[in-house]
């Protein structure tokens, strides 16, 4: 892979624990988003570090009558992995974004796009299958990629391009009603996308 840090990109990684520019957008069906560009400063430093320390794996997935590579990498963490110890900061930015959202985000995926012939295709996270409204959290560092999210079953799209520390997190009904996806493109650098996710609905009372 051909990457090359911003200037600014290697300093301490460090997440806006203000939230301060973050904005919401409502959408239809009870979803939302929350969107903030930048949100993690230091970004590079910790691409650099999970790119080369992650346990990354290539999962398979069936098509149709066959096994296929899927087309990116990826590497996970649940809550009682002790393989891989976390960078500091992504246990910080899990503790941040839990107290946000008032949910144990309890887990951590990456999803390494080595180049714009990685990709993911439509898909709802499969949180949905047990529970009514998963909180979805993503910090994109890397290169900028398009991600693309739509009414379930199609409609008109809204894009984003995500990378260099945005964070991106979904929420309400987004992961039953709405669905996402990051196109292939002609050319494009390493993008990884680190998510938080939790096993357990939010205790409400």
């Amino acid at each position: 892979m051909e990457w090359q840090g911003s200037l600014f990109g290697f300093a301490e990684p460090r997440p806006d624990d203000s939230f301060a520019t973050c904005t919401r957008t409502v959408l239809d069906g009870g979803a939302w988003i929350d969107h903030q560009p930048g949100w993690l400063a230091g970004s590079d430093t910790l691409f650099a570090e999970l790119l080369e320390a992650a346990p990354w794996r290539q999962r398979t997935r069936h098509l149709y009558d066959k096994v296929v590579d899927e087309p990116r990498l990826t590497a996970w963490f649940g809550a009682e992995e002790g393989r891989f110890v976390l960078p500091p900061v992504v246990v910080r930015m899990q503790r941040l974004l839990s107290a946000r959202y008032l949910v144990e985000l309890d887990s951590v995926g990456c999803n390494l796009y080595r180049d714009g012939r990685d990709s993911v295709a439509w898909h709802g996270d499969t949180v949905r299958k047990t529970m009514v409204e998963p909180i979805v959290a993503i910090v994109s560092v890397g290169e900028p990629r398009t991600l693309l999210l739509r009414p379930r079953g199609g409609g008109r799209s809204r894009r984003y391009d995500l990378g260099n520390g945005d964070l991106f997190v979904m929420g309400g009904t987004c992961q039953h009603t709405w669905e996402h996806a990051v196109p292939k493109v002609r050319q494009a650098g390493p993008r990884l996308s680190i998510t938080y996710r939790h096993s357990q609905e939010p205790d409400r009372t």
